[in-house]
């Protein structure tokens, strides 16, 4: 009997040290969990200088956010950046007269409309464009592929120039670039400039980056760090051989894949199919369409507002200096 009465007492003791076993694990496993609940809602956000790459710089901002709704990155807020000038232009002082768009200044027309042309165009009746009121055009050098590299001429290219300097229309020059190195977009600089000639040039050369969204290109990958110093060598070159250097770019490629701060020497081309320019920084030219139609031309065409008077140097000078 008293045998027995002694495993009884071992048995509860070792029961009883199951017990206490089974709550730790218990006590163990919740704490884990709530850890794992905790780094999914409120994940350790990294302090700048941390999160920090090779690629990235810091710059100085104004403490304000501009929205971002990109189909590749999805909705964000980005900081506003301290040194690049904002646009002042006004909705209200937009007019439309003969199916083109200017800009109003005291009821006054200051803005010039133009198109931008490439052999995608075709022939081109330049005189029928001039005579429906276009003032300037942009015509395409030629570009690179994004397949392979290779740069190619544009097939219109001397034809446009030519067809538009006889019509009186000012022109620039643009190319559609896909250099991943400083080196290529020098190289597309001086292809530009190779093909001018005596050709007169009142409007800027300009860069033209874009990414490819309908298959796999060989810029896919490039950082803003790099697309950044491909302008600025492209515009470099352009300004060292005398010519006004600009960068056309799109709204969200611009504010999402290139450093603003480092570009504010250089006039900007903005691209935004709207009714109204949402862009937050400031604009020299805006692209507003890309299905417009012009007499002259088949077809769609790009349309174009120039806020900038290229074609007078003094007039510039003296109303920067007013």
């Amino acid at each position: 009997m008293k045998k027995l009465k002694t495993i009884t007492i071992l048995q509860s003791i070792l029961i009883l040290i199951l017990v206490l076993i089974v709550a730790i694990l218990l006590l163990v496993k919740k704490a884990n969990s709530n850890k794992i609940q905790t780094s999914l809602n409120v994940p350790e956000i990294p302090s700048d200088e941390q999160n920090l790459t090779d690629e990235e710089e810091i710059f100085e901002t104004t403490g304000e956010k501009i929205y971002v709704n990109d189909p590749k990155t999805g909705k964000s807020w980005i900081p506003v950046l301290a040194n690049v000038p904002v646009c002042q232009y006004q909705p209200d002082q937009y007019v439309t007269r003969n199916n083109l768009t200017y800009y109003t200044e005291n009821n006054k027309i200051v803005s010039k409309f133009g198109i931008d042309v490439s052999a995608h165009d075709g022939e081109i009746d330049w005189a029928t464009v001039k005579n429906a009121g276009v003032e300037f055009a942009f015509i395409r050098v030629g570009y690179r592929g994004y397949d392979q590299g290779k740069i190619v001429f544009d097939t219109f290219y001397e034809r446009n120039v030519q067809g538009a300097l006889e019509n009186g229309i000012d022109i620039g020059l643009y190319f559609y670039s896909q250099a991943i190195t400083p080196e290529e977009a020098l190289e597309e600089a001086e292809t530009v400039l190779s093909a001018i000639g005596d050709a007169e040039i009142t409007y800027p050369i300009v860069y033209d980056w874009e990414f490819v969204t309908e298959d796999t290109a060989r810029t896919d990958d490039i950082s803003a760090k790099t697309l950044t110093e491909c302008s600025i060598t492209f515009c470099e070159r352009i300004k060292q051989a005398g010519y006004q250097p600009m960068i056309y770019q799109n709204k969200n490629t611009s504010l999402l894949n290139l450093h603003l701060s480092k570009l504010t020497d250089y006039d900007f081309w903005l691209a935004e199919y709207n009714s109204t320019a949402t862009y937050y920084y400031n604009y020299q030219i805006w692209q507003y369409s890309a299905t417009g139609t012009v007499p002259g031309i088949k077809g769609e065409v790009d349309m174009n507002i120039c806020f900038k008077d290229y074609t007078n140097p003094d007039k510039k000078e003296s109303d920067e200096n007013a």
